[in-house]
């Protein structure tokens, strides 16, 4: 594959996932301009303290929502694939680097896990008051598409991008819906008893 432009973030984008950006620095506004012109693809590679991560997201300038007089834009990039990072490049203004595609292993989910995995997220999404559609039950990718669509932790995102088995992705995915609707749970049960007995809660430092 030849070199991408590579937009570092404190975000993980999985793919299918859609993720609202503002570019404001001269180098990535040149690098999504690029995007916009070619209709190409840049790399979303999450960076934080530790640094830069070496599996990515490929992704694609999906919407182009605003754009101001000094030249910083809003825009909506969209997941489609994952890559390695196998060398970093220079030559340009932002960062490059030489990737190659991620494909799954053959190891697909099974139809009672995939089942089971919509029916959380319904489950979810109902407890959280959200209008969230679910994904169609038949997606090849359920995993990212479920998980695309709640705020998991950016290290469990990142976990779900570099597993390269469906099926794992998926188990996992069941894993965090459950734990998602225990915690919800919890948090209105508190929040009821605390109403009843007149006692309230002081914010977590």
């Amino acid at each position: 594959m030849p070199h991408v432009g590579v937009f570092p973030i404190g975000a993980v984008l999985l793919p299918t996932e859609r993720l609202p950006l503002h570019i404001f620095e001269p180098r990535y506004r040149e690098l999504i301009g690029e995007c916009i012109d070619s209709g190409g693809e840049l790399g979303i590679v999450f960076e934080d303290e530790e640094g830069l991560r070496d599996v990515g997201t490929l992704a694609t300038v999906d919407e182009v929502v605003q754009r101001f007089d000094d030249g910083r834009l809003n825009v909506v990039v969209a997941g489609t694939r994952p890559f390695r990072v196998v060398a970093w490049t220079e030559g340009r203004s932002f960062r490059t680097a030489q990737v190659d595609a991620l494909d799954d292993d053959e190891d697909p989910a099974d139809e009672p896990e995939a089942g089971r995995a919509l029916g959380l997220f319904r489950r979810l999404a109902e407890q959280a008051d959200s209008d969230v559609e679910p994904p169609g039950p038949d997606s090849e990718r359920l995993s990212y598409e479920l998980a695309g669509r709640v705020e998991f932790a950016t290290e469990v995102k990142q976990e779900l991008l570099e597993s390269r088995s469906e099926r794992e992705r998926l188990e996992r995915v069941v894993e965090l819906l459950t734990s998602a609707i225990d915690a919800l749970a919890l948090e209105r049960e508190v929040s009821e008893r605390a109403a009843r007995n007149g006692k309230f809660f002081p914010p977590r430092e």
